[in-house]
């Protein structure tokens, strides 16, 4: 069975030009990335070691292993510590990538939530179950149809409803983040439930999504808003701890213009969290 880390390693591995680490790219090539016995080489390890990592039979590479590897792909700073990540999602170590999905939210988290108020925030998961959120988001996202379901999921919502693509102009960008969150999510009857609907509802395009291994772009975020009109949002995600296995999405107005926006979107200021079950 493959893990993440080692469909991350063949990825990228299959997309780096020869040429692009110093090596001639002359000769035939069944595909125009590198071969295995190059990266090995350039990473200092075997062949046989490289394809056991990647057909995910050695789960846990020494630290020095995966820093040879992200030097060999010249991965940079984001790329190397989600390559690490990875390591440690297959190895075991990071409890992230292998715990029960948690869909309830810590008491300590439900105040921290309070005390953003009147901010946008929500507490999400690696599959887009929206666990709890301010006042702030439900009066960002409640307009768009987000949260019409009893318990909301952004990743269902953007692959399946057909208002997703007018509330986010960059439909292609947050569609790549979800698929690309999806695959890091715990394993589970939740996860399984997910990937049923959506390869029901969307097929081909889900699978092709999920191999791509791209590190999304997380920087703005533009949505359409029905009542607020155009807003552009700088995002701050904050990993709660590793056996959470949530993540805390805090959206900031990127410009005056969006701010202005969000101010006459709240009627008053409140301080009432609301938490999906």
């Amino acid at each position: 069975m493959s893990t993440p880390l080692g469909d991350f390693v063949r990825a990228r591995r299959d997309s780096t030009r020869p040429g692009s680490v110093g090596l001639p790219a002359g000769g035939r090539r069944r595909a125009p990335g590198l071969r295995r016995s190059e990266l090995a080489a350039l990473a200092g390890i075997s062949v046989e070691y490289l394809v056991r990592i990647e057909q995910g039979r050695d789960r846990n590479p020494s630290v020095s292993v995966v820093s040879a590897l992200a030097d060999a792909l010249q991965l940079d700073p984001t790329e190397q510590e989600h390559l690490r990540y990875l390591a440690k999602l297959s190895s075991g170590s990071c409890l992230g990538g292998l715990a029960q999905l948690r869909l309830d939210v810590r008491p300590t988290v439900r105040t921290l939530l309070d005390q953003l108020e009147p901010g946008i925030a929500v507490l999400t998961n690696r599959l887009g179950d929206l666990l709890a959120y301010t006042r702030g988001f439900d009066q960002l996202a409640g307009p768009t149809g987000l949260l019409d379901a009893p318990s909301p999921n952004l990743t269902r919502f953007v692959f399946t409803d057909r208002r997703a693509h007018n509330v986010f102009p960059d439909w292609e960008g947050i569609a790549q983040e979800q698929a690309f969150d999806l695959r890091l999510a715990p394993a589970g009857e939740r996860s399984e439930g997910l990937m049923a609907d959506l390869e029901a509802a969307i097929g081909h395009e889900l699978t092709t999504r999920l191999d791509r291994h791209q590190l999304p772009d997380r920087s703005t975020q533009r949505w359409h808003h029905p009542v607020a009109g155009e807003l552009r949002l700088t995002r701050e995600v904050l990993e709660l701890p590793a056996a959470d296995a949530q993540q805390l999405v805090v959206l900031l107005p990127a410009d005056d213009t969006t701010a202005d926006a969000l101010r006459r979107l709240r009627p008053a200021p409140a301080t009432t969290l609301r938490v999906v079950n």
